[in-house]
């Protein structure tokens, strides 16, 4: 059984903050909502809210970061997608049974006021996939 509730946001990598946020306000007509520096993954991200639908955007404030790392590697672009579920103690319990590689087996404070632990693309066709619970 998936507890696995909805798409959550996508994270996008970007070089350029305050540049982005001004292209993605243009582009979806709306203003950030929030920003939001998360210390223990090197990054500021800012939040866009169009319908049930969320964007986070993501500039690292160190290049040795794994945003820093990415855009190095890959150029801006889509980070990971992530997913809202139910428990995510439960939820990281059953992928890691069905042979899923996790990188957290634990969850962690995150931005937007979320528990969250990752996925790694190596078992999920190369995206990298982040679950998030809201903080209660």
């Amino acid at each position: 059984m998936s507890l696995i509730q909805k798409i959550e946001h996508i994270g996008i990598a970007v070089r350029d903050l305050e540049a982005a946020n001004t292209l993605y306000e243009k582009l979806l007509g709306v203003a950030p909502y929030k920003q939001e520096a998360v210390a223990s993954e090197s990054v500021i991200t800012s939040f866009f809210r169009t319908g049930d639908q969320k964007i986070e955007l993501l500039a690292s404030t160190d290049a040795q970061g794994p945003i820093g790392k990415f855009i190095a590697k890959r150029g801006e672009g889509i980070h990971h997608i992530a997913f809202e579920v139910a428990d995510i103690q439960a939820e990281l319990k059953r992928l890691e049974a069905e042979g899923f590689q996790l990188i957290h087996t634990k969850p962690k404070k995150g931005a937007d006021n979320k528990w969250v632990a990752f996925i790694h693309p190596k078992s999920t066709n190369g995206v990298l996939v982040e679950l998030c619970q809201e903080m209660n």
